[in-house]
């Protein structure tokens, strides 16, 4: 994290950035959204078909991950900046009505439109919960796996982000997730930009650094893939794609 990063201007980015993204079907973001997103990422148009058109509307996600995670029926299953609910309830359709899945956001707009969802769609076994994925509401080793979707690297604390991953997950347990990371070093001018930051590129981090994180977290990579179909839609998200290779991947890890 940059020293001279403002990580409340950050978080007031960010919540700002996702409510719009929430209650909007039409705005323009430095990243797309949407159905024809989640099928060119990899998404199964027949399973889509169970998801309320709400979440896919509203889908902002840079991958696909869910060959690695290999959600079984009756795991437990965490989602980490869950937005409106697409990967949850997506998630919800591998571990049927035998497992759960729990999605946690610091946007409230995100979580109300995701839980009214859940309960207009019958989808008894998805929740959500407001709260911040560098601090989880929930106890140890209460999951069997753990996925997330261009959100970590929006925070500013991914270390502890993490850590708290390896807390909440079993023995055992599996992290699947898609994240943007870079190529090279960014310069500071884009690290302390919380609007860059906001939108997924401001916090890169090099590839290796990511999985070094994770790793230190306690945890064994074991798959990563970069996802070639996704790219910003922004002339200033697309530049520092292409000098400093910011990119999209999707990994899986298993908690040691």
């Amino acid at each position: 994290m940059s020293d001279s990063l403002d990580t409340e201007k950050l978080e007031r980015e960010v919540k700002s950035m996702y409510q719009d993204v929430a209650v909007s079907t039409d705005a323009e973001f430095h990243f797309e959204t949407g159905r024809t997103l989640t099928e060119r990422l990899g998404y199964d148009p027949d399973i889509l078909t169970y998801v309320p058109d709400e979440a896919i509307d509203s889908f902002a996600g840079v991958g696909y991950y869910f060959d690695m995670a290999d959600l079984e029926p009756r795991e437990k299953v965490l989602d980490l900046g869950s937005g409106s609910g697409m990967d949850a309830f997506y998630a919800a359709m591998n571990v049927t009505e035998t497992g759960s899945v729990t999605g946690v956001d610091m946007t409230p707009e995100q979580v109300q439109k995701a839980n009214d969802l859940a309960a207009d769609s019958g989808f008894h076994n998805v929740t959500f919960s407001e709260g911040y994925i560098e601090d989880l509401p929930f106890e140890d080793a209460s999951f069997d796996a753990v996925i997330s979707n261009g959100v970590i690297n929006l925070s500013a604390e991914k270390r502890r982000v993490f850590e708290e991953v390896h807390r909440v997950l079993k023995s055992g347990g599996r992290l699947a997730l898609s994240d943007i990371i870079s190529e090279r070093q960014l310069p500071e001018s884009i690290k302390t930009d919380a609007d860059l930051w906001a939108a997924c590129i401001g916090g890169a981090e090099q590839a290796d650094d990511y999985t070094g994180l994770i790793e230190t977290a306690g945890f064994e990579v074991l798959e990563l893939q970069e996802n070639t179909q996704y790219e910003f839609v922004s002339d200033q998200a697309a530049n520092a794609c292409q000098k400093y290779g910011v990119k999209s991947i999707s990994l899986n890890a298993r908690k040691h």
